[in-house]
């Protein structure tokens, strides 16, 4: 392989072993052994308080009907709520119960391993350029995946 090709596969191997390696993270606080998708729908509610399942659904890249089991699932558990839009009656608001919340915050006191770690092994310049780095990767990947609605 030539040199653009081999980092062209180091970064493709090192963005899946990242992915991995914070799947696991996830799996490891998860004490109510909640799902993937229904945590994203939650961790989205949080940042962006009260969203129509509509906005929610186009956010996360996933059908209606899959978001729609999802919270479905997430009402049982009593981690959401939803009401009635009072522009229009039809259009169900939904947002985080107060249990909700408590889940969320578990799960960020688990989460404060992978700070303790990333503080431990990069210094002031690293953590900067991580962030960075990593603060347009992710943008990126949001407006790829929100482009297909707009």
């Amino acid at each position: 392989m030539q040199g653009d090709d081999l980092n062209m596969e180091h970064l493709k191997n090192i963005l899946n072993n990242l992915q991995c390696e914070l799947v696991a993270e996830r799996s490891r606080v998860n004490s109510q052994g909640i799902n993937w998708l229904q945590y994203d729908i939650l961790n989205i509610l949080r940042k962006e308080t009260k969203m129509l399942p509509s906005e929610i659904s186009i956010l996360l890249g996933i059908s209606r009907t899959k978001l729609s089991k999802s919270l479905k699932e997430l009402k049982i558990m009593d981690y959401v709520q939803q009401q009635p839009s009072k522009e229009d009656g039809r259009e169900l608001i939904t947002f985080l119960s107060k249990e909700g919340e408590e889940l969320l915050t578990e799960i960020d006191n688990g989460h404060s391993h992978l700070f303790q770690v990333a503080n431990s092994i990069f210094d002031d310049k690293e953590q900067e350029e991580f962030i960075k780095l990593s603060e347009k990767y992710i943008e990126a990947l949001k407006k790829e995946r929100l482009k297909n609605y707009e």
